[in-house]
């Protein structure tokens, strides 16, 4: 046959090729966009949870004592929100990318990621901050980049759901990276948790998607470091008990923390459990209540991300918080998750962990007090997600200081092993089990 005679076939030939395709052109440019508004919607997301904060802070300032009145009459806004408009935007939203990434049905991979449960998952978790709630936008922002890239999916009308679980894993690493200003944590983030147990293979579009909505994130705000850059050092030798100390505390509360999510309504009072099942609304403001509570008796510091704190932790100004700072910020994280409104939990174990990393340096007097901060934050960190390459990474990257790699991977590792024996389930695998059956 000659290719004179019949031009259209060489055409046709030239057309399926990858690179000379107009249909693969297309999908190509839809998902470079999309990696670009997932980056965008983070940089928005973080400026207004900054400003939510600030307005949060400033009622406070006039009268703190409305706290009574804000944080239960919010958390029960919230929780009615979320049901009768935006049902799948609870919880952290990590947990449901988990989940729809286990689906092969379009319809139940809809009912957790929707461009509608996106905008709700960001609106609610600003209420949730301006009520006081100890919730973080990371999570949340995880899924509001899966619900991007998987309504891209939809209106593309892509044939195989392979396709789909790949668009969905990349707008969660996307996501991650482009909250955190992470490239690499979110890369093992969507390796090390999301993907696990599915044959779903990162490669290069969840590099992709990682690198275009982490530059569009930059290109906004700049190339920031999350908690500012750390010069800590631990050399060593003896200083290394400070791994052991941090990897074991941070393990087992962590787990603790995870085991109190899981377990709650089997420990909780019965009349408690029927009421959250009953009257949502009204566990959810007696939530509210207690965050309140927690709130007054820790001076203020519970409330919020708990971003500041661990900054200030970070940079060695942990006189000005309390001793019992982490006790009260754990609690006020596990009340703030019962309720079932949405925040993430990302932000708020940072600061847990740095808080006992300030217990830890205490102990420990002969070694650096900014390093045993930052092991405290990975340990804890890694007990409560069980991923304890994410949580060295994560930490590493959020403070520029690679002369801590091995101690803080160590430390993870430790964490996660004396967690698995407080918490035999991993938290968001957990979670989004019950997203799947239910």
């Amino acid at each position: 046959m000659r290719a004179d005679r019949f031009p259209s076939l060489d055409r046709r030939r030239l057309r399926r090729l990858p690179l000379l395709s107009p249909r693969q052109w297309r999908r190509r440019l839809l998902f470079w966009l999309s990696a670009v508004l997932v980056g965008l919607t983070a940089v928005g997301f973080a400026a207004l949870a900054d400003k939510a904060q600030q307005v949060f802070h400033s009622i406070m300032a006039i009268e703190p004592l409305l706290i009574f009145v804000l944080a239960p009459g919010g958390l029960a806004l919230s929780l009615l929100l979320t049901r009768w408009f935006f049902p799948g935007a609870q919880g952290s939203g990590i947990p449901q990318v988990i989940a729809a990434l286990h689906e092969t049905d379009p319809q139940r991979i809809g009912a957790l990621l929707t461009l509608r449960i996106g905008i709700g998952k960001i609106l609610l978790t600003l209420l949730g901050l301006l009520s006081g709630a100890s919730i973080g936008r990371e999570g949340p922002t995880a899924q509001v980049g899966a619900a991007i890239m998987y309504s891209l999916g939809r209106w593309q009308r892509l044939p195989r759901a392979e396709m789909v679980h790949i668009l969905v894993l990349s707008g969660g690493a996307a996501g991650v990276a482009a909250a955190f200003n992470t490239p690499l944590a979110g890369l093992v983030f969507a390796i090390e948790e999301l993907s696990h147990g599915t044959r779903i293979r990162t490669g290069s579009p969840t590099l992709t998607a990682v690198v275009l909505a982490g530059l569009m994130a930059i290109a906004v705000v700049g190339n920031y470091v999350y908690f500012g850059v750390s010069h800590a050092q631990l050399e060593v030798g003896p200083a290394w008990i400070a791994v052991l100390a941090c990897g074991v505390a941070g393990g087992f509360a962590g787990g603790l923390f995870s085991s109190a999510l899981l377990e709650a309504q089997r420990y909780l009072p019965r009349v408690v459990g029927q009421l959250a099942v009953r009257r949502p609304a009204v566990f959810a403001a007696l939530c509210g209540l207690a965050i309140a509570v927690i709130g007054w008796a820790s001076g203020g510091t519970s409330y919020g991300t708990g971003y500041e704190q661990a900054k200030l932790l970070v940079e060695g100004h942990g006189a000005a918080l309390p001793a019992d700072f982490a006790i009260w910020k754990l609690l006020a994280t596990v009340v703030s998750y019962l309720s079932g409104i949405p925040g993430g939990i990302f932000a708020p174990s940072l600061a847990v962990g740095a808080g006992i990393g300030q217990w830890m340096s205490a102990l420990l007097p002969g070694v650096p007090a900014g390093a045993v901060v930052l092991l405290g934050m990975v340990g804890y960190f890694s007990g409560v997600v069980q991923a304890p390459i994410t949580a060295a990474v994560i930490v590493l990257e959020m403070t520029s200081n690679p002369r801590l790699a091995m101690p803080l991977m160590g430390t993870a590792l430790l964490a996660f092993m004396v967690s698995r024996l407080v918490c035999r389930r991993p938290l968001y695998a957990s979670m989004a089990k019950r997203f799947i059956t239910h």
